[in-house]
């Protein structure tokens, strides 16, 4: 009887409290809805889902384009203290002339190549990959004017390209398109062009299967060279060793060579000592501090990392060519620019930031000072590097 009272109890208080949570549970979920549906911002967010998007996140951006825009209306004027001046500075940490490529010289068999992207164990030169080396460096020739044509948006419809093919020496960034449409923005000429190893990988298939379609796509560069990263990651020496040997085997006119990881390790610190310090310089930037040291007067076409045309004010794709966005984690294209536009109000270089077509009394000039360099040139600016295969 006591057993049989005791289990009654125990039902009874068991039941009381599942009723009790059930009705705390109802309690609590009509207090609570009842509360959102009073709040606008409980509300709101219900309704929006998502937080929205920054509508101004290209507003920074915007107001450093504002200012960069204001800086360059100043008059442009060479000014050759200031140039000397850089270049001396310049020279005592990295010194191109001789150390921008790995060459025969600077490179020997038995000696140590240091990746400058990656802390990994040195890659040992044997005879095999000694003979892949550029014989001599840029033979410390200094070009009178040399144009750096970047890849920026802001050169579609620019009509820079007979001003850009005027220069001496041409230095262009990654194997863009040149020639056909594109001549009349960015001209046609080349003398060196560069060449990201990622840019065999996902166009080229990595040069493991058929290379014709790669070989094809140089002939625009005509016989320049092409400058590869290929000590930069361990990855990226493999294709850009395939990359050597297929120009090789096609009888390419271009010609391979490699940039120098100690020449870009130097020059990270170098623009680290001026305060600019990505986890990557860009290419362009590279190539433009580049012909700072080989050229008495460097012009730079195609450099303006902003959204929009700082002129016209109407938007811009990410290059003359496409859209394909840059890796902003890994560069600094607003601040680089920024540098760059420091050396242009100094008269150190000189930077195109609109439309370049002359009146035809300029291209006339222009013509006749291409013949003129032409003609005094008694050897072709490219030939100031040739490989053991020569």
């Amino acid at each position: 009887m006591r057993g049989l009272l005791f289990r009654s109890l125990f039902s009874l208080t068991l039941t009381l409290f599942f009723v009790a949570t059930l009705l705390t549970t109802l309690i609590w979920y009509v207090f609570n809805s009842n509360v959102e549906s009073h709040s606008p911002v409980r509300h709101a967010h219900r309704k929006s889902g998502p937080a929205p998007p920054d509508l101004c996140k290209d507003c920074g951006h915007r107001e450093i384009a504002k200012k960069a825009v204001e800086r360059y209306a100043q008059t442009w004027k060479k000014r050759e203290d200031n140039l000397q001046r850089f270049r001396s500075q310049l020279s005592s940490q990295c010194h191109a002339p001789t150390k921008a490529i790995v060459t025969q010289s600077n490179t020997p068999v038995g000696s140590k190549l240091v990746y400058d992207g990656e802390r990994r164990k040195p890659l040992v030169v044997t005879p095999e990959l000694f003979s892949t080396f550029a014989k001599q460096p840029f033979l410390n020739k200094t070009w009178d004017t040399c144009a750096v044509v970047g890849n920026g948006g802001i050169l579609a419809n620019s009509s820079c390209g007979q001003m850009i093919d005027s220069a001496q020496f041409v230095f262009r960034c990654n194997l863009p398109p040149v020639g056909n449409h594109y001549n009349k923005d960015v001209g046609n000429k080349t003398h060196l062009v560069t060449a990201n190893p990622s840019i065999f990988h996902l166009k080229y298939g990595a040069l493991m299967g058929r290379r014709r379609p790669f070989v094809e796509s140089l002939r625009v560069y005509g016989d320049s060279m092409v400058l590869v990263p290929a000590f930069s990651y361990d990855y990226n020496t493999p294709v850009s060793l395939r990359a050597l040997y297929t120009m090789e085997d096609f009888e390419c006119p271009t010609r391979t060579v490699f940039f120098n990881p100690e020449y870009m390790r130097s020059l990270a610190i170098f623009w680290r000592s001026r305060g600019l310090r990505p986890i990557r310089l860009s290419t362009g930037m590279m190539v433009a501090t580049l012909a700072l040291e080989l050229c008495a007067k460097v012009e730079l076409y195609g450099f303006w990392p902003f959204s929009h045309h700082p002129h016209r004010h109407q938007p811009l794709t990410n290059h003359y060519f496409d859209n394909t966005a840059p890796k902003k984690e890994l560069h600094a294209m607003p601040s680089e620019f920024n540098h760059l536009l420091r050396l242009h109000s100094e008269g150190v270089l000189k930077l195109h930031l609109g439309d370049c077509g002359p009146s035809d009394g300029q291209q006339d000039e222009l013509k006749a000072a291409a013949q003129r360099r032409d003609t005094r040139d008694t050897r072709d600016p490219r030939d100031a590097v040739s490989t053991a295969s020569d």
